[in-house]
Parts: structure tokens; C-alpha cells; sequence
């Protein structure tokens, strides 16, 4: 029996959740293998049906805008075996092989889900829909009616389409910019027109010259996906304090710098927290500012949420430091106070920071 599509889901989101999805800019490529059920179809009083698991396999190059949208290009194959076919008298045949092949243009949305408190660099789930153009391609199908042979060997092109519902979990920045994927995706075109073939010999009565079966097909997939410009690893923070943004003379301020897209604190990163917050505990500052930036790489609604998401991490180290909250004040600028001007869509790692400020 076919697994219905709440059981698909689930195989969708069953994929652990110890590794880490990378949100993607730029230009990617991703390929995908997995399992395709065909939809048992009935055409001009005859019935395919399939009670066997299928192959799916495809292969896409796109280009993610860095503000959840994603656009691609797919190509795609299937495969299911025919179980049997049955008409008005039973069964008439047990042979042959459906096969689908295209090329499609998808768009898809990647969900940012930091305001519920999971990161996009955490697990990020999408939704995406399809178009294009496929074959449809029935082989060896071999029928008895009413006495007589008849082959169904034929192939017809349609208007294709496609619904996804995919996640995405990165390799814990071990590969920058490779992603491993799960989807759900819902394929089906027009109906086909497939000739029905007569072997010589008897011709049996009332039958058609050729079948029009519905195409419907579900599957699911487990894939990889590559970021073509994801940057490598940032250089290691700077743990020195530096000139202060007040006039205070007593201020003191500490930058704690982040990779490309990341809002993640590495070793270094936490070895600057902590000598913050050990100078905070020894000075006692009538306040602690802790502002989070971003550089000009994505659009400015998504680095305002990813400054924000910065800030809040290293505020959350000093209070695992020994700082009380109420002693810290967050904020989140974006973009818009950068230590190294760019221009826009301008990686700088300078700018991607958080500024611990104790007065």
C-alpha cells in the first residue's frame, strides 16, 4: 500500500536535527534521488494500476536572492513499473514501465523562523511550486482484449507542474555553503495521449486507438544542495578593545565579529565576551550596550533581524557570564553603521559585529 501524504511528511521532518541549514545567496546547485508513487489511473474504461514504489531523481541550478526567495532550474526523472491493467472484462495486462522526464522553472520561499527562536542557520523549512514541460513515457505494456494483442509503446509531451514542501539542514558549517535537504513534492502534468498498438492477429471489439491516463505523482526525496559563493570561514576575532563611540573617558569597548550570515559565537568570540564581563564585574558601569551589525550583503529588512539575532547571542554570553540582564541594553542597527563603508551586496567582515560598550 502507498504511504499517504501525512506519512510522507513526516519522513520529511524525521531527518535529525543535529546538523544546521545555510540560508543561500548567490547563485547553488542541488540534486536529489528518492522514492515516486504513481497514482493508479482509469482512461476510456481501463485502469494502470501501481502497486510498486518508484524512482525519482532530479538535478536543479538556481540562484537565491538573500531575501527567501529562490528561483531554479530542474530537471527531473521517474520511474514506476506497471503492476497490471485491468478493464471492463479484468484484468488485461501485467507488463510494462511509466516513465516521466522534463524540464521545470520552480520559485521557491525559504521561511525565516527567528522570531519563534529558531535561527536560520538552524533549521529552515520551504514551500515552492513549479512549471514546465514533460514526457510521458509508457514501455512494454502488453494487453489481451477480447482475443486480441495490443502494445502500448508510446510517448506524449504536456504542460507540467509541481508542488514542494521541503527543509533544508546545513553540516554544522563543517562545508560552507552544502546543505543536506528533505522534500515532499506533488508532480503531475495534462493527460497524455499514448497509442494503442495492434499486434497482427484478432482485433478485439470496442477497443480505442489510444489512452489519455491521468499523471499524478508523489514523492519523496533526500538530496544535497550547494551554495556556489558561500565564503569560507572569517578570521579569527579581534579581542582588543578600542577607541570608544562616547566622549566617556571611562567607556570601554569590545567587538566580538561574525562569519558571513552566521549568528553564532566561535571560541574566540567567547574568549572577548569573557574578558568583557570580567571588566564589567571589576568596574561595575552604571551600563552595559550591547549593539548588534551587519554588512550591506543581503537586503536591509533581513540584516536589521540578523544584527538583532547578534546581539541578542552575545547578550545571552554575558549573562551566562555572571551579568545580570537588566544591567544590559540590546540593540540592533543593520546595516546602517558600518566601520568599513561599501557599497551595497558587499561582504565585509569589519562590519559584521557586535559592540559591548561598558559605561
Amino acid at each position: 500500500m502507498k504511504p499517504s501524504l501525512a506519512v510522507a511528511a513526516g519522513l520529511l521532518f524525521s531527518w535529525p536535527l543535529a546538523v544546521a541549514a545555510q540560508p543561500v545567496t548567490g547563485p547553488y546547485v542541488g540534486a536529489g534521488a528518492g522514492i515516486n508513487l504513481f497514482h493508479d489511473t482509469t482512461t476510456r474504461g481501463f485502469r494502470i494500476h501501481d502497486d510498486d514504489i518508484g524512482f525519482v531523481g532530479l538535478g536543479s541550478l538556481g540562484w537565491g536572492f538573500g531575501n527567501g526567495i529562490r528561483a531554479e532550474v530542474e530537471g527531473n526523472y521517474r520511474e514506476s513499473e506497471i503492476d497490471r491493467i485491468t478493464g471492463p472484462t479484468g484484468r488485461v495486462g501485467s507488463s510494462g514501465y511509466i516513465r516521466n522526464y522534463g524540464v521545470m522553472g520552480n520559485a521557491l520561499f525559504d521561511f525565516d523562523l527567528s522570531s519563534f527562536g529558531i535561527r536560520p542557520d538552524g533549521f529552515m523549512p520551504y514551500i515552492g511550486v513549479g512549471a514546465g514541460y514533460a514526457w510521458t513515457d509508457i514501455k512494454n505494456a502488453r494487453l489481451n482484449i477480447g482475443g486480441g494483442g495490443y502494445r502500448l509503446d508510446d510517448s506524449d509531451g504536456n504542460f507540467a507542474y509541481q508542488a514542494i514542501l521541503g527543509a533544508a539542514w546545513g553540516l554544522g558549517g563543517a562545508i560552507p555553503g552544502l546543505s543536506v535537504t528533505s522534500e515532499v513534492r506533488y508532480f503531475s502534468t495534462l493527460n497524455p495521449t499514448l497509442r494503442l498498438d495492434r499486434n497482427p492477429g484478432a482485433t478485439g471489439a470496442g477497443v480505442p486507438g489510444s489512452l489519455k491516463p491521468d499523471n499524478d505523482n508523489l514523492s519523496v526525496l533526500l538530496g544535497v544542495r550547494y551554495a556556489l559563493l558561500a565564503p569560507r570561514p572569517a578570521p579569527a576575532a579581534v579581542a582588543a578593545p578600542v577607541a570608544p563611540p562616547s566622549p566617556s573617558a571611562n567607556a570601554r569597548t569590545y567587538l566580538v565579529f561574525f562569519d558571513w550570515n552566521r549568528a553564532d559565537l566561535t571560541s574566540r568570540a567567547r574568549e572577548i565576551i569573557g574578558e568583557a564581563a570580567q571588566n564589567a564585574r571589576r568596574a561595575s558601569p552604571t551600563r552595559i550596550e550591547v549593539a548588534g551589525h551587519a554588512d550591506r550583503s543581503g537586503t536591509p529588512q533581513y540584516n536589521q533581524r540578523l544584527s538583532q539575532r547578534r546581539a541578542e547571542v552575545v547578550a545571552s554570553e554575558l549573562v551566562a557570564r555572571g551579568i545580570s540582564r537588566e544591567e544590559i541594553g540590546v540593540t540592533a542597527f543593520g546595516e546602517s553603521r558600518p566601520l568599513v563603508p561599501t557599497a551595497d551586496g558587499v561582504r565585509e567582515q569589519q562590519n559584521r559585529r557586535v559592540e559591548i560598550v561598558l559605561r
